[in-house]
């Protein structure tokens, strides 16, 4: 099982070492046909010299970096990491953030569901196992309610949808053509996927805070980016 790592980022400077550093440990002890490959979305600071001084300090090809020429935003970023992976043989991607509240632990939970044959595989804060650490009380209640809402309206067996750590696999993303350029990409992904999912599942995962030197990035919460994700559900 071939598996590529597609980790997005941009402008993110103050963590970009310490993330690949704390994810990159993880990766090399999983089975030897993975890379690890950063999207950066024209970083405005010093995120790309960063990742090249880590690739440079690696003893093989593990690590892998992709840079766009302008800024294009998070869906496109996981475009170019999907078309990357397909154009590669790779048979998953597993998509994650590079802020570490997605922990690299959980990796290996993701690989047990692909060796077990399933299409589509999520993180969820929404099972036994599973919850939030360092986040913000209201920012929790809109995520869960968000989630039930979109587990009702969807009839997925899929407790989080909106949660970005996940695997797919590739012959899946194939077969899909994603035009979301925000943050919703995760959501138009899953409904685009589902009819070609014969097999969906989750793992549990206890999302963390970011840190305050990576909030100019962070994910922001309004009516708009409400609007994004809810126009997706309704795909079939």
């Amino acid at each position: 099982m071939k598996v590529c790592i597609i980790i997005p980022m941009y402008n993110e400077e103050h963590i970009a070492r310490k993330s690949l550093e704390t994810i990159l440990p993880y990766t090399r002890k999983l089975p030897p046909r993975t890379k690890v490959v950063v999207i950066n979305d024209c970083s405005r600071d010093n995120t790309e010299a960063i990742v090249k001084q880590v690739i440079t300090e690696q003893p093989d090809d593990h690590l892998g970096l992709i840079s766009h020429t302008t800024n294009r935003g998070y869906g496109a970023a996981n475009r170019t990491g999907s078309q990357y992976a397909i154009e590669h043989g790779y048979d998953y991607v597993i998509f994650m953030d590079s802020d570490l509240t997605n922990h690299p632990k959980y990796l290996t939970d993701f690989y047990q569901k692909m060796e077990a044959g399933y299409d589509y595989i999520k993180a969820t804060r929404y099972s036994q196992g599973g919850g939030f650490e360092g986040v913000p009380r209201k920012r929790v209640f809109v995520s869960k309610w968000g989630n039930r809402i979109g587990q009702c309206i969807t009839g997925l067996p899929i407790t989080d949808i909106t949660n970005g750590f996940r695997a797919v696999k590739t012959e899946v993303l194939r077969n899909i053509t994603l035009q979301e350029n925000h943050f919703s990409i995760i959501v138009e992904e899953l409904m685009k996927a589902r009819k070609y999912t014969k097999k969906m599942g989750e793992i549990p995962n206890i999302l963390g805070n970011r840190s305050d030197q990576a909030k100019d990035t962070a994910f922001q919460y309004n009516l708009n980016t409400y609007w994004k994700y809810f126009k997706y559900l309704f795909i079939r």
